[in-house]
C-alpha cells in the first residue's frame, strides 16, 4: 500500500516486469529533456496493493504506479483518479508528491499508470535506518508532526479544488459502512463467526456527517517521509483512497494503523514485525486523538465508532489481498496468512465497538 524512498528497492519480482522498451519510448516522448540513456527499473519491496517502481534514466528519477496484477475490485486501484487527486491537492499540501503524467494506454505497462516525483528523505516502518540515532524525544516529535499534518490536511478548503466532482461527502459514513460490507462479501473466502455482529453494530451506530474535508484515508507512518532530523514531514504517499468526507473517519483509519506497546500480539504482528510506533516515546492512540482534538477543535467523543470501522475496513482490504492470493492472481507468499489477520481485525473491531458502550 506504500511507495517512495527510502524504502528498499529490489529487482523486479517475477511476473511483475514492465515492458522496458515501450516504457522508455514513453518517457522520451513525455519528458523531452531526457537523453536516450539506459532505463533502470527497480521495484519497491514494501506495499501490498498497487505495484510501484523506481525509474532512472541518467540523473532523472521518477516513481511509476500501476494496479496489481489480475482482476481488481470495482472502482479500486483507479490510477486516473489518484493522479487527479495528486494534481488537485499538491498545490495546497506541500507533502504531496508532484504528479508528472498519466496514461491509460495499456500497451505500455499492461494497465493504466502514472509517473510522479521521487522524493528523498527518511521512511520507516518496522525499524529505523541504522544511521539514525533515535531517542524517545525524537519519537515524540514524529508523533507530534503526524498529528499536525493530519490537522493541516483537514483544514484545507476543499472547495478550492474540483474534488467534489469525484467525491460524495453527503451521508459519507453510511455509504462507507454499506460499501465496505459489500466489498467484504465479494472477497469472502470462509465464514468468520464475528463478522455479522460487527457489521450490524456499525449499521446501527452510523454517526451523522457533521463536516466534510479532504481526507487521505490511508494516513499511516509508513506512508510518510521525514526530514533527516525527523522534525518535519516531507512526503505523504498512497493517495488512492483520498476523497472528501468525514475527517474523523480519517483519524479513525490512522489510529487503526497506529500500533502501541500494549496492543495484543495479533495486532502487533499481523503484517510481520511490529511497527516502530511500539517504541518508547511514540504517542499512544489516546494521546494522538487528544492532541488531534486540541489542535483541530473537533469533538472526538464518538471516535470508538470510527476506530471500530477502521479495523473492519482494514480487515476487508486484507481479505481482498488474500482473495487474490487464494485465486492465484498473486504468488506473493507474504499474503498466505492474511485470512487469519483479517479474522483478527474483525475481533478488534468488535472489541472497539464493545468499549464504546453504545
Amino acid at each position: 500500500m506504500t511507495e517512495q524512498v527510502e524504502y528498499e528497492t529490489v529487482s523486479v519480482r517475477k511476473g511483475e516486469e514492465l515492458n522496458e522498451s515501450r516504457l522508455k519510448d514513453f518517457l522520451l516522448e513525455h519528458f523531452p529533456f531526457l537523453q536516450p540513456e539506459e532505463l533502470s527499473i527497480k521495484q519497491f519491496s514494501a506495499g501490498h496493493s498497487n505495484l510501484t517502481y523506481l525509474l532512472s534514466m541518467g540523473k532523472w528519477e521518477g516513481v511509476l504506479r500501476r494496479p496489481p496484477l489480475g482482476p481488481v475490485a470495482p472502482k479500486a486501484h483507479d490510477m486516473k483518479r489518484e493522479f487527479r487527486i495528486l494534481s488537485e491537492v499538491q498545490p495546497l499540501f506541500e507533502a504531496t508528491p508532484i504528479p508528472y503524467v498519466f496514461s491509460d494506454n495499456e500497451e505500455i505497462v499492461g494497465s493504466p499508470f502514472f509517473i510522479m516525483e521521487r522524493k528523498r528523505g527518511e521512511v520507516f516502518d518496522t525499524s529505523f535506518p541504522p544511521h539514525l540515532d533515535v531517542t524517545p524525544e525524537m519519537c515524540g516529535r514524529i508523533s507530534k508532526e503526524m498529528v499536525s499534518k493530519l490537522v493541516e490536511l483537514h483544514s484545507i478548503d476543499h472547495t478550492k479544488t474540483t474534488l467534489h466532482e469525484i467525491s460524495r461527502p453527503e451521508h459519507f459514513m453510511e455509504r462507507q459502512v454499506y460499501g465496505w460490507i459489500n466489498r467484504y462479501e465479494r472477497a469472502k473466502t470462509s465464514e468468520i463467526r464475528e463478522v455479522n455482529h460487527l457489521t450490524q453494530w456499525l449499521i446501527k451506530n452510523v454517526p451523522e456527517n457533521a463536516e466534510s474535508t479532504i481526507i487521505h484515508y490511508d494516513f499511516k507512518l509508513n506512508n510518510a517521509m521525514f526530514s533527516n532530523d525527523l522534525t518535519s514531514m516531507l512526503g505523504l504517499f498512497d493517495w488512492e483512497m483520498a476523497t472528501v468526507g468525514d475527517p474523523l473517519a480519517d483519524l479513525g483509519v490512522a489510529m487503526g494503523y497506529w500500533i502501541q506497546q500494549d496492543d495484543p500480539e495479533l495486532l502487533k504482528f499481523g503484517l510481520g514485525k511490529p511497527p516502530v510506533t511500539t517504541m518508547d516515546g511514540f504517542y499512544s492512540r489516546r494521546q494522538f486523538i487528544e492532541e488531534y482534538a486540541r489542535k483541530s477543535g473537533r469533538d472526538v467523543n464518538h471516535i470508538h465508532f470510527y476506530l471500530s470501522f477502521a479495523y473492519f475496513k482494514l480487515a476487508v482490504i486484507v481479505q481482498q489481498i488474500y482473495y487474490r492470493f487464494k485465486m492465484g492472481q498473486t504468488k506473493d507468499a507474504r499474503f498466505s496468512r492474511f485470512d487469519r489477520f483479517a479474522e483478527s481485525l474483525i475481533t478488534l473491531g468488535n472489541q472497539a465497538a464493545f468499549n464504546s458502550k453504545e
